[in-house]
């Protein structure tokens, strides 16, 4: 048994089969089964089922799956703390980031940071904020950047961006020239909403709390996962939404698209990083921390 025998285990496990965790560790997939097979041989026990064209961990492969993950993580741990201690910054570093933080926030950060520390390599995970949420205290990532403020006690969060949101609509929409209009004109609006779950969802309920009104009041069209479909829809016509000036820089600037404010409730909101109290930090999420601090000012 040794950890690349391992780490292709749990791509399997987690990719649920045998010829993507081959392409992903560029090795052939009979070579991928061939390691599988060994290590059923070390364990004397089956670790994987094949089911149809899904494959499954056994009860013994899930015990086996918690204790790699584990091992492979600290296997990095000594990487990077041994990097630190020689004064580099490298290793590999999972981070999360929900919708607008992942999509338009953190690729540009990561390419400036990727450029001060060439050693390093990132996973980026893009989510909505709940999941996120979730993935940081589970510890599929050491940190993650959110659009809404968490509840969970597990976690440390410090605000790093204010964000604002507008009324968005098509170029030609009526109110496309206007300034603002009144929440109770966008009521009856055909309005296209973010799934449960995403920090632009729960900023538009606290305003709309604000002001009186209710997300059930809301003439809603159509739900969509993405700032992108969201957008994609607006210019097609099919209602308005209330969404990040991030997610609609582009457009803006062609005219595509235009920003309409809401009298009377500015839609506000800041993203805000989010660690585990109680997992140590590695040394790279330290130093990327470190870096996104100082290009935020914080």
């Amino acid at each position: 048994m040794d950890l690349w025998r391992l780490h292709i285990f749990c791509k399997v496990v987690e990719l649920r089969s045998f010829s993507k965790a081959a392409n992903t560790v560029y090795l052939s997939q009979p070579t991928v089964s061939s390691h599988i097979k060994d290590l059923e041989n070390h364990f004397e026990c089956k670790l994987i089922d094949r089911l149809g064209r899904e494959v499954a961990p056994t009860k013994a492969g899930q015990l086996l799956y918690g204790y790699a993950v584990k091992m492979i993580a600290l296997k990095e741990d000594i990487e990077k703390a041994l990097a630190e201690f020689q004064g580099k910054i490298k290793g590999h570093l999972t981070i999360g980031g929900s919708t607008i933080p992942g999509g338009y926030i953190l690729p540009p950060l990561l390419g400036r940071f990727k450029q001060a520390c060439p050693e390093v390599t990132v996973t980026l995970i893009e989510r909505d904020t709940a999941e996120i949420i979730r993935d940081t205290i589970d510890g599929r990532v050491e940190l993650g950047i959110v659009g809404a403020k968490a509840r969970e006690a597990q976690l440390a969060q410090q605000k790093i961006l204010d964000d604002e949101m507008f009324l968005i609509v098509p170029a030609g929409h009526r109110w496309a020239a206007t300034g603002a209009v009144a929440v109770e004109d966008l009521v009856a609006e055909p309005f296209i909403m973010r799934e449960p779950g995403s920090g632009t969802r729960k900023s538009i309920e606290q305003v709309l709390d604000k002001s009186g009104h209710w997300l059930g009041q809301l003439n809603v069209v159509a739900e969509m996962g993405s700032p992108e479909a969201i957008r994609q829809a607006i210019k097609a016509g099919m209602g308005v939404s209330i969404l990040s000036e991030y997610a609609v820089a582009d457009d803006l600037t062609a005219g595509s698209l235009r920003k309409v404010g809401i009298k009377g409730f500015p839609f506000q909101r800041a993203f805000y990083l989010i660690m585990h109290k109680h997992r140590t930090r590695s040394p790279l999420c330290r130093a990327f921390v470190k870096f996104l601090k100082q290009e935020h000012g914080i």
